[in-house]
C-alpha cells in the first residue's frame, strides 16, 4: 500500500523541498513546473471540503488552504508529516496511506495528491479508486499529478535517458517504484464510473482529473 517507500520519505523530508525547488539535478526535470503542476491540481479541485493523500511537506495543502479549501490531509511518513503540519496547522493531518485512512465526518467533493500515487501497485490503484468512489458524490473528483507514460516504449526511454545522464538514483527509481502508462489509469477510473481527462505537464508528470458520474 506504499508503505514499504516510508523508511525512505522519512530520511528525504528535511530535504524534499530543496528538491522539488531544482537543487537536485537528477530529478530538475521531474519536478520542472512545480508550482504549475500544484495549481493546476488546485484549479480542478471542487469543495469545500479536499482529502488530500500524500501530504509530505505541505505545499499542496497550503495552496488548498489558501484558496479556501477544507482540508483533510493523510500521509504515511511521520517525518514529512511533522513538517507539514507546522507549515500547514489550519489542515487536519493524520497517519494513513491511499487505502487505509479515517474517512472524515463530513461530504468529501475532492480527492487530490502529488507526486504519490506511484507508491502503489496497478491492482492497489484498482483498489483505491472504488474506495474514493463510494466517498465521492456525483461531480465530485479525484485530481492527481504523478508521473506516468504513455506506453512502456516511452518509460523505457527515459530510463536509458537517466543512465545515459548518470543520474543513477533516478533510474533506480523509475525502475523500481509503480508507475502506471496512461492507459490503465483511465480503465481503471471508466471501470468504477469515473470520466476522466489527462494533461501532461513535463516530461514525466501528468495530472489526472476524473470526475465521478
Amino acid at each position: 500500500m506504499g508503505r514499504e517507500f516510508v523508511d525512505l520519505f522519512d530520511g528525504w523530508a528535511k530535504s524534499y523541498d530543496k528538491t522539488v525547488s531544482g537543487e537536485d539535478i537528477e530529478y530538475r526535470e521531474v519536478f520542472e513546473n512545480y508550482d504549475h503542476i500544484l495549481d493546476s491540481v488546485v484549479e480542478h479541485t471542487v469543495g469545500p471540503n479536499v482529502i488530500e493523500f500524500g501530504v509530505g511537506t505541505g505545499n499542496l495543502t497550503r495552496k488548498l488552504i489558501n484558496k479556501g479549501y477544507n482540508v483533510f490531509g493523510v500521509e504515511p511518513s511521520m517525518e514529512m508529516l511533522k513538517i507539514g503540519q507546522l507549515k500547514v496547522p489550519e489542515a487536519k493531518i493524520q497517519d494513513g496511506d491511499f487505502i487505509h485512512f479515517k474517512s472524515p465526518n463530513t461530504p468529501i467533493q475532492s480527492i487530490v495528491s502529488s507526486y504519490a500515487f506511484h507508491h502503489l501497485t496497478d491492482e492497489e490503484k484498482d483498489e483505491a479508486i472504488k474506495q474514493y468512489r463510494d466517498l465521492l458524490p456525483k461531480g465530485g473528483v479525484i485530481v492527481f499529478a504523478d508521473t506516468s507514460f504513455e506506453d512502456q516504449k516511452a518509460k523505457r526511454k527515459m530510463i536509458e535517458t537517466a543512465i545515459a545522464s548518470y543520474h543513477h538514483n533516478l533510474a533506480d527509481d523509475l525502475t523500481q517504484e509503480y508507475y502506471s502508462e496512461i492507459s490503465t489509469l483511465q480503465s481503471i477510473c471508466e471501470k468504477h464510473g469515473f470520466e476522466v481527462k489527462f494533461e501532461q505537464k513535463n516530461k514525466y508528470v501528468w495530472v489526472m482529473t476524473a470526475k465521478r458520474k
